[in-house]
């Protein structure tokens, strides 16, 4: 669980990063910090999906995975839009942040 949180808490930076670029106007982040973020953000799902079914956590871990999960989610809506070279919906940039945060929020509090 300690991992996932760690490698979760990196994704977030580059995400809060590609965020900001966004919102300042440029309408695609730089495709590596992009895919970088991608990478993390599956990396830290899968040490999560390990420590769920390890065992010995309470149903706060779950709650976290489906957020992330949702989350992962508008980041392929996101990845696909970045592919196709058209800009970047803040709308859906936002929600997908708010959802990913509430998942990690989750996680965090699921520990002892």
């Amino acid at each position: 669980m300690t991992i996932a949180l760690f490698v979760f808490a990196l994704t977030a930076v580059g995400g809060l990063i590609m965020a900001v670029l966004r919102l300042r106007g440029r309408p695609l982040p730089p495709f590596g910090l992009a895919v970088a973020h991608g990478l993390a953000a599956a990396a830290g799902l899968a040490a999560l999906i390990f420590a769920i079914a390890a065992g010995g956590l309470p149903i706060t871990g779950t709650v976290g995975l489906v957020l992330l999960l949702a989350a992962a989610l508008g980041g392929f809506v996101l990845f696909s839009n970045h592919l196709r070279k058209k800009p970047l919906p803040i709308p859906l940039l936002i929600i997908h942040g708010l959802v990913a945060v509430a998942g990690f929020v989750t996680l965090v509090l699921t520990l002892p």
